[in-house]
């Protein structure tokens, strides 16, 4: 389950990194000011000037983006029910193993042969089970984030024609490689209602 935990988020991680320096070109600059600004910069001519560059903190979309929420859960509760399967298949194994032996010295060789090729076969055949529902399980996960990822581009690209950065980083655990944040540029909670809401609209 970990492993499937780190590879969602890996993949949300891609998905997300389109972000980086991101270039939107809008056309109706000034529409409104950017949802948090500390002073906003005057140019020589007395315009108030926007922020060329913003930034998004990966760990809080994992988290309270409500679709990524709940498909992650979803993902992991699918792939708990596969581990549970596989180490039930092997508890019956080792029940059918623990039945043979209590027969004790009455067992013949021709038996015993028997019973090891029909473990050794039904194990097989829990392994392959296992290996077929981790890939499908793994393809739907990246399917998911391939589908978060447009829409999330989609949003930001509407997002971005009133904001008109030029920039646009992303932040998480083990990729912040920004030795100083301005706090004011964070449009991370305009990111997750935009998305929840888009995201939302999607399922009506």
């Amino acid at each position: 389950m970990k492993q499937l935990s780190l590879v969602f988020n890996l993949v949300l991680l891609v998905a997300v990194g389109v972000l980086y320096y991101l270039h939107f070109s809008g056309k109706d600059a000034g529409a409104r000011q950017p949802a948090v600004v500390r002073a906003a910069p005057v140019s020589a001519d007395g315009k108030v000037v926007a922020p060329l560059i913003a930034y998004v903190e990966l760990d809080s979309l994992n988290e309270k983006i409500t679709f990524i929420k709940n498909k992650r859960k979803e993902l992991e509760a699918e792939q708990k029910t596969i581990e549970q399967e596989w180490e039930n298949g092997y508890r019956d194994l080792e029940r059918q193993r623990d039945n043979f032996l209590k027969k004790g010295n009455s067992i013949t060789q021709e038996e015993a042969q028997q019973m090891q090729m029909s473990l050794m076969s039904q194990q097989e055949k829990i392994d392959e089970r296992k290996q077929t529902k981790v890939q499908k399980l793994s393809e739907r996960s990246f399917n998911a984030m391939d589908d978060i990822q447009k829409k999330l581009k989609e949003f930001m690209e509407d997002y971005n024609r009133e904001k008109n950065y030029m920039y646009i980083l992303t932040t998480g655990t083990g990729l912040d490689y920004m030795v100083y944040k301005d706090s004011t540029l964070n449009i991370t909670n305009d990111v997750i209602e935009g998305m929840n809401q888009k995201l939302s609209a999607g399922k009506q």
